[in-house]
């Protein structure tokens, strides 16, 4: 009985001690442990981001969905980071060749504009040669387009009863000349109206016959451009039977775009070159712009006039030509900066602007207002000041990573929600239950 209450008490005893134990090891924790969970709880909570890609921000541990690395706690003291920027690390910039410059430094730019068009006519060289006489057509003497003419060349032929008729009055008068000197002085003044000279009026009256066909001559010198008439045709007094072009001299019509008329003004030099004449090339003077814009290829003309003695140059021959102007921003204050830093949706134009925070890179999404475009770059009117820090090469790698990370970027100006690899993937208590 003894011996039975002795091994009772022993167990007892055994409990006992090992009950004190445990309070001693794990119960006397307790207060600490729990206002170290709260302060914990209360406190930032811990993100993990990946050093290559520090847009990826997840809040437990794990790998990077774009690149398999492990993540790593984002230190506590990049509270001061704005949640609207975009963080990256050197080491992805150079991976990602991502290039920046600083807005500002030289003010001067040379502006290249290239022009295309056509040789043309001198539109003040292009004649109508007209019939003075009416008639019939009785012979051609050019017969087809591009023949060159002389002044004074016969044309053609005509044969005009009214003209018969009118020589036959002349001859009649001049019998009477003598008492009615007024009658002979009106029938020739009726022929001088064809363009009849005294030469002709002469021969009429010496040989006392009219003449049944009379030439047309040519005014002017030049190329046939245009052939109005066939033979046996008639034609009435002014009415044009060919058209004569002097191509001596002729035009350069260069076609400027609305979006280029500022760039393009009376007196620019102007260098081109001709795609039928290979290896040479010309220099001009923009001597005249037309004031009115084609309704229907919405651009206007700036003219080059050139002398063409040799006629090496022929109409409608295409042209290339381009204007090259100083552009100095200093007196409006317009910032210049590459295309390559402009993202451009239509709607809006938008930049990215670098900074240091807390040792740290960052990049922030900006709207800008463009002005004129200068070749390979373009004047900001609003948006930027001298001294920022802006993207020009890769600027479409930021933009995709801002995007990810749901910070605000070209498509999205407002930003989104975070891309942590995870979406898509949650299962609702329904999904789980579900067979």
């Amino acid at each position: 009985m003894n011996t039975k209450n002795k091994n009772i008490l022993k167990m007892v005893g055994i409990l006992f001690v090992g009950v004190l134990l445990g309070w001693l090891v794990f119960g006397g924790n307790d207060a600490p442990k729990s206002e170290n969970e709260h302060n914990h709880v209360e406190g930032t909570e811990t993100i993990w981001t990946c050093s290559m890609h520090p847009q990826i921000q997840m809040k437990e541990p794990g790998q990077c969905p774009l690149c398999g690395m492990d993540l790593i706690p984002l230190e506590s003291n990049d509270s001061a980071i704005d949640p609207n920027a975009l963080q990256m690390t050197e080491d992805a910039m150079k991976l990602a060749n991502i290039q920046t410059m600083v807005v500002g430094g030289s003010k001067k730019t040379n502006k290249k504009l290239t022009l295309n068009g056509k040789v043309q006519i001198d539109e003040r060289k292009l004649y109508t040669q007209s019939s003075h006489i009416p008639g019939r057509i009785e012979k051609l003497n050019i017969n087809f387009t591009g023949e060159k003419v002389n002044r004074g060349q016969t044309l053609a032929m005509v044969y005009s009863p009214d003209l018969v008729t009118a020589q036959e009055e002349l001859l009649q008068a001049y019998r009477i000349k003598e008492t009615q000197p007024e009658l002979f002085e009106a029938a020739k003044q009726k022929l001088n109206n064809w363009k009849i000279g005294e030469g002709t009026i002469n021969k009429i009256i010496s040989t006392n016959k009219p003449i049944q066909q009379f030439p047309i001559t040519a005014d002017v010198s030049g190329i046939i451009t245009a052939k109005k008439v066939d033979l046996g045709d008639y034609v009435s007094q002014g009415m044009p039977i060919y058209e004569i072009a002097d191509l001596s001299s002729l035009w350069v019509l260069f076609d400027v775009y609305e979006s280029d008329m500022p760039w393009v003004k009376v007196g620019d030099k102007i260098n081109y070159t001709i795609q039928s004449l290979p290896g040479e090339s010309f220099e001009g003077v923009i001597t005249f712009i037309d004031p009115l814009i084609n309704p229907e290829t919405r651009v206007a003309s700036a003219r080059v006039e050139v002398k063409n003695p040799e006629n090496k140059l022929k109409p409608e021959m295409f042209v290339s030509g381009v204007v090259s102007r100083n552009v100095n921003t200093s007196a409006s204050k317009d910032i210049v900066i590459p295309k390559s830093a402009v993202m451009w949706t239509g709607e809006r134009s938008v930049v990215y602007i670098k900074s240091i925070v807390s040792n740290k890179v960052n990049f922030k999404f900006r709207e800008v207002t463009l002005g004129a475009s200068l070749g390979d770059a373009y004047i900001i009117k609003e948006g930027l000041s001298e001294g920022e820090d802006i993207v020009v090469n890769g600027t479409f790698t930021v933009d995709a990573a801002s995007q990810l990370a749901g910070k605000p970027s070209m498509m999205n100006p407002e930003g989104e929600k975070e891309v942590t690899g995870h979406e898509g993937m949650d299962m609702g208590e329904d999904d789980m239950k579900r067979p």
